[in-house]
């Protein structure tokens, strides 16, 4: 049984963690079976996916712990057990809320809450957020999250939107404990038209980032 620090260390150590807004159940298992193939074994997929809770449990089911897989855009305390008991090992929100924060944080899996303002970044890690979530990461880009980490060099910092291949180093210079990325990384319309192939292909272009930003 892996350990809260072990999944840290593991989303740590693979860098990026693939934000999946799939546009159907099976288009979505494809995607990530592309991206598998090019190097990105951390996967997040949204309550936005269709079926999200049956795509991690048939992801879980495949790929067991050659992925680190969790679910984000948790809305609802009640989406907390329903992720955990698909397979996710760990949680991420869009926000930072008491009543789901609480939720979360009872878990015991790893958590992300998102947050943007300095008031926000400080009460999601005194909610028992272990990485905060730094969204949208566009609105500021690597600067502004540098600027956060001056007064919370404690606290691990996960920029996600606005992360791509170009920026990745900026990003680990600023301090991030690893990224998400989006679109960026998974084009949905790649899905849509059956290029699994470019998904590999931008997969490796970002894990060839990861491997220079920590160079």
């Amino acid at each position: 049984m892996k350990t809260k620090q072990d999944i840290l260390n593991k989303i740590e150590e693979v860098g990026v963690l693939a934000v999946l807004r799939g546009p159907s159940e099976e288009l979505t298992l494809k995607m990530v079976a592309a991206l598998i193939r090019g190097g990105v074994t951390g996967i997040e997929i949204t309550y936005s996916t269709p079926n999200a809770a049956q795509v991690v449990k048939s992801l879980d089911q495949e790929f067991g712990d050659t992925i680190v897989l969790g679910m984000g855009t948790l809305t609802k305390p009640e989406q907390v057990a329903e992720a955990l008991g698909a397979g996710a090992v760990f949680l991420v929100s869009p926000h930072t809320s008491e009543v789901l924060g609480k939720e979360m944080a009872a878990s015991g899996a790893p958590v992300m809450m998102g947050a943007l303002t300095p008031s926000e970044v400080i009460k999601a890690y005194q909610m028992g957020s272990d990485v905060v979530k730094i969204f949208p990461g566009s609105l500021g880009g690597p600067k502004y999250m540098k600027a956060l980490k001056g007064p919370f060099p404690e606290i691990p910092m996960m920029p996600t939107g606005g992360v791509s291949d170009n920026n990745l180093v900026e990003w680990f210079e600023a301090g991030a404990f690893a990224v998400g990325a989006g679109s960026n990384l998974c084009p949905k319309e790649f899905a849509l038209s059956g290029e699994f192939e470019k998904i590999t292909e931008v997969a490796t272009k970002f894990m060839a980032a990861v491997k220079a930003a920590r160079a």
